[in-house]
């Protein structure tokens, strides 16, 4: 592999102050500290089972609540995957998981097309709050990252009680999808058309 894929970035708003390393070819290793302990849990399972290497801080204003740190680290993973991805040329492009947790089970499938949208289903089985945050935050996560990072993402919440379990099963089908995604398995573009977008 010629060009190393990887990316850093930093973001810095009144909300948020973000810094994020990167490398898509890694092995698994999570550096995170958002102050929001169940996004660095989660963010860690995605890195782990994707086999990237992710460096991230994040500074939020969590005295008003999680959403802007939450959002806006989407908005730079997602912009730190694109980058790193760089032409994609060669990749799978898509990915698929069904990952189970105890009695939770979530179906991850994506698309690194250049063509941004999240279908998030099932959603209602997520119990109202998790880790005293209403559970439609984490649809705004993968809202980000997708949109972001221009790929098409479905999540879907197949079944499961637990809210820790559905979001657990949902974080290591994203890494896994995007494993299979983005390995290099032929020289041209997977495209019909030649190109992605």
């Amino acid at each position: 592999m010629s060009q190393k894929r990887q990316n850093t970035l930093v973001r810095q708003t009144k909300e948020t102050n973000i810094s994020l390393t990167l490398n898509i070819d890694g092995s698994g290793q999570a550096d995170i500290s958002t102050g929001f302990g169940i996004l660095d849990h989660m963010l860690t399972l995605t890195t782990f089972w994707a086999d990237f290497d992710l460096q991230l801080s994040c500074q939020g204003d969590l005295h008003v609540d999680a959403h802007h740190s939450v959002e806006d680290v989407g908005l730079v993973l997602g912009q730190a995957l694109l980058n790193a991805l760089g032409d994609r040329q060669g990749i799978n492009r898509v990915g698929f998981a069904r990952v189970p947790m105890d009695e939770a089970l979530t179906n991850v499938t994506l698309d690194l097309s250049g063509r941004p949208y999240l279908v998030w289903r099932n959603s209602e089985i997520l119990p109202p709050v998790i880790a005293r945050e209403e559970k439609d935050l984490w649809r705004e996560f993968y809202k980000s990252l997708a949109m972001s990072g221009k790929f098409n993402l479905h999540v879907e919440f197949c079944y499961g009680q637990n809210g820790h379990h559905l979001l657990e099963s949902a974080a290591k089908g994203l890494g896994l999808a995007l494993a299979q995604a983005c390995n290099i398995s032929r020289t041209s573009i997977r495209s019909t058309k030649g190109g992605l977008d």
